[in-house]
């Protein structure tokens, strides 16, 4: 799962440094995906629009496809265990999209009018911003780093951004102009992006493969440090001989 190619430029303390922006980068994503997750789901359930509670179980996958990525690095043969993991990612994004093309044929054949949400438009309004600034960051940590992983994964926080938007014009549609059908709209885009990164998992391309790869890292990390050690010991005995 893991993809990344050494960068000569980036080696020693230096390499550490990046891989230790990586990590905290990634682990910001995560934790603002969790609240992005709750206020969405909130304010979607408040609001009965169906694009906002569709992006909040997004996030919530997203964070879950981390923490299962996460999960199947702390295993002896993580390899064992890497299709049936990122199947259950899959087979969630394809749940995802089942539900949100229902509810949304369900509220575009009804004409369910869906409320003004103040809340929905701000947290999909900062995750515009925030999603870029994140992306740019690990981009630019990947690529010096020479991690081919980690500017992919970039890409898919930048990917998030476009789903933001959708939604967020979707709410604004409709607190402005009263296009109440404009969030059933944004909620197909979720679907389809849903159905895209099922289809990523399934194959094995997790979304979230930066995970495994900073935990690998870690490992390898600690596996230098102890041929570090042991080659001081070994040259410690040789020079005593």
């Amino acid at each position: 799962m893991r993809v990344t190619t050494a960068n000569p430029a980036a080696s020693g303390e230096h390499r550490r440094v990046l891989q230790r922006r990586i990590r905290w980068i990634v682990g910001a994503t995560i934790a603002y995906n969790l609240v992005e997750a709750v206020v969405a789901i909130t304010a979607g359930s408040i609001a009965s629009s169906t694009a906002l509670i569709a992006f909040g179980l997004d996030s919530v996958i997203e964070v879950l496809s981390a923490a299962a990525v996460a999960w199947q690095f702390t295993r002896r043969d993580p390899e064992r265990w890497e299709k049936p993991t990122l199947r259950v990612i899959a087979i969630a994004f394809f749940a995802l999209a089942a539900y949100v093309v229902v509810s949304s044929a369900f509220a575009l054949a009804g004409q369910e009018e869906v409320q003004h949400s103040p809340l929905g438009i701000v947290v999909t309004a900062v995750s515009v911003v925030a999603m870029p600034a994140l992306s740019l960051a690990e981009r630019r940590a990947g690529r010096e780093l020479g991690s081919a992983t980690a500017v992919a994964d970039s890409k898919q926080t930048l990917l998030c951004t476009y789903l933001s938007a959708a939604v967020l014009v979707g709410l604004v549609a409709n607190s402005l102009l009263g296009w109440w059908w404009a969030d059933a709209i944004a909620g197909l885009v979720i679907a389809a992006f849903a159905v895209r990164e099922g289809v990523e998992a399934w194959r094995g391309d997790a979304c979230a493969t930066s995970v495994g790869m900073l935990l690998d890292d870690e490992h390898d990390e600690h596996d230098e440090h102890q041929e570090g050690a042991g080659r001081g010991d070994h040259d410690h005995h040789d020079h005593d001989a």
